[in-house]
């Protein structure tokens, strides 16, 4: 019997390692959401949150030598629907260069974005844009709390946080270049639809992101009052 229930688990573990790797940086991406929203004391402030029109998530960002030493990630980005309840089905993109120091021996980082109003949503709608250059960017607060009126609210339109060992901050990422990427968009739809073409739309969640989309309408189902 035990060599049954043996078999059968990795049988299990075989199917599981077999995912393609942009569903496992789907569910990596829900994970890591998952775990930052949970630690409230060490989180994105729930004001920002209720405020922001779309959510990136780039699950383990790395330094890749191979790319001229550059640093660089992929994941994903849902904004709200146009009634302002509930959030699209999710789009992939990439982010190139950013800057920021990565600890010794290739320490990868999750790096979080919340792109806080309509500028910087249709800033994000286009193929590519340089972050700080075309859209106005600033590290993001921490915590339960945001007081009301801060400049960092006020001014900025996409907000950007980093975890790397535990260690969960603001962190600026101007400079960097985030882009679509329609090669994962066509895995994940079957079709390349372009970033635009997902996230203006109401296109049916796929199976593979549906943990991603239920959290972020878990923890910010509603644009909170006063958004831009």
């Amino acid at each position: 019997m035990w060599l049954r229930t043996a078999a059968v688990l990795l049988a299990a573990a075989a199917v599981l390692e077999a995912r393609p790797k942009w569903e496992k940086r789907l569910e990596a991406a829900a994970e890591v959401f998952y775990e930052i929203m949970e630690a409230p004391e060490q989180s994105i402030p729930q004001e920002l949150l209720n405020r922001a029109e779309c959510v990136i998530v780039i699950p383990g960002a790395k330094k890749g030598a191979f790319i001229f030493g550059g640093k660089y990630g992929r994941g994903f980005v849902s904004c709200r629907k146009a009634s302002g309840i509930g959030w699209s089905a999710p789009a992939a993109v990439r982010i190139e260069g950013f800057n920021f120091g990565l600890q010794a021996g290739g320490t990868e980082t999750d790096l979080v974005m919340l792109v806080m109003n309509r500028r910087g949503m249709k800033r994000l709608l286009k193929s590519k844009f340089t972050i700080g250059g075309d859209a106005a960017a600033a590290a993001g607060p921490v915590g339960r709390t945001l007081a009301a009126g801060t400049d960092v609210l006020l001014t900025a339109e996409i907000l950007s946080w980093s975890r790397s060992r535990g260690v969960f901050a603001g962190i600026a990422l101007d400079g960097a270049t985030l882009r679509e990427d329609r090669r994962v968009n066509e895995r994940l739809y079957g079709r390349a639809y372009s970033n635009r073409q997902i996230l203006e739309s109401d296109l049916q969640i796929p199976e593979a992101a549906r943990r991603f989309v239920s959290l972020l309408n878990r923890y910010s189902s509603r644009k909170g009052r006063g958004s831009s």
